[in-house]
């Protein structure tokens, strides 16, 4: 959601760093092979980056810190806007960086070396990118668990990547994990607008309902869900972008918070016997730190916050769950190192077929 954030500055100029910098793994696929006795993470974490070169410039000693303290299994990231390899008119590769151009090449080691780091070298990297400095998601695992595949794509397949990739999908040993960054819904009936969030909100209903596994799905959903998701209602009800109002009373209001998203949000959970996380664990309204994103400081969304930011797990896992939380505050940003988004982490007990495999290694 960015709508109403301040735009991205320009990356400015940084020395560039030692070109042996180690790279992280990039793959389409994985077989697992032999998997560890601790065959399956337990603490995630899922973030907007809004640009993740520029946190890396701006925010990273920071995060860093806030990553080495919650110590998550598995990092999955949205908006990571870095472009996919593959040279002006030529096919794009979305699981490698862009570097053929000296400008690419230097962002790619920036980068890179900031992510061969503690604690960020301890964990293996997958991206979905688009083709320019738009969207695209990463999944940082722990080199300890190994992912039976990993595709990225609501179709489930590993050399096929959505537009803009908004996907990626890691299969474990006793649930999925879907990392998405969902289209905004926009203001208007446009391709690009309503129309593709409809067809996507269709895929997703159809991709919950054929999942052979338990699911934990997490990203930026781009909805919040009922008003208590949301600091003021009436504002984000009755928004609209230049005056114009659509001709249909429920895709009326700030995209994220109309009535036809949050049905068909709705309709998605229900079907699919899903369970949000947060709200599970949270009954009650937090004005404090309630909310994953945060309008721009200055003008009419200061202070307007919504909580569009998710995990989302299967029925199956909900006995399992013992904490949901945002980690940002207050309308200043707290906690949201640079993004419009604040990190929300989730951490699951044991399974019985990890306590199992656990015990009989031992």
């Amino acid at each position: 959601m960015k709508r109403f954030f301040k735009p991205v500055e320009k990356d400015g100029p940084s020395k560039k760093p030692c070109s042996s910098a180690p790279s992280p793994a990039l793959a389409d696929a994985v077989d697992a092979g032999s998997s560890p006795a601790n065959a399956e993470p337990l603490k995630f974490l899922t973030w907007n980056a809004n640009s993740l070169l520029i946190r890396v410039k701006n925010n990273w000693p920071e995060f860093s810190k806030f990553v080495q303290t919650l110590d998550p299994d598995v990092i999955a990231m949205q908006e990571v806007r870095m472009p996919a390899a593959g040279s002006k008119g030529a096919p794009k590769n979305p699981s490698e960086l862009k570097d053929d151009t000296s400008s690419s090449r230097d962002e790619k080691q920036i980068l890179l070396r900031a992510l061969s780091a503690p604690p960020f070298g301890n964990y293996r990297v997958w991206w979905s990118l688009s083709d320019s400095k738009y969207g695209g998601t990463a999944l940082f695992v722990k080199k300890q668990f190994r992912p039976k595949k990993v595709s990225f794509s609501l179709d489930q397949t590993a050399s096929k990547h959505e537009p803009d990739g908004r996907v990626i999908l890691a299969e474990f040993e006793t649930f999925l994990l879907l990392n998405t960054y969902v289209p905004n819904n926009g203001w208007k009936e446009e391709e690009n607008s309503f129309q593709r969030r409809r067809k996507w909100d269709r895929r997703m209903l159809d991709f919950v309902l054929n999942v052979e596994k338990p699911l934990i799905w997490c990203g930026d959903l781009n909805v919040s869900h009922q008003e208590i998701d949301v600091s003021h209602p009436d504002f984000f009800s009755n928004a609209k972008l230049n005056g114009y109002i659509p001709p249909n009373k429920e895709d009326c209001g700030q995209p994220g918070f109309t009535l036809a998203e949050r049905q068909r949000f709705s309709n998605i959970l229900s079907m699919g016997k899903l369970v949000d996380a947060y709200r599970f664990l949270h009954k009650e309204q937090d004005m404090e730190c309630g909310f994953s994103w945060s309008g721009n400081p200055i003008g009419k969304y200061r202070g307007k916050r919504m909580r569009i930011d998710y995990f989302i797990v299967s029925e199956q896992l909900k006995s399992r769950l013992l904490a949901c939380d945002m980690h940002g505050r207050g309308i200043e940003l707290q906690g949201f190192f640079g993004s419009d988004h604040c990190p929300v982490s989730l951490e699951l007990s044991p399974s019985e077929t990890s306590e199992s495999i656990v015990t009989n290694v031992t």
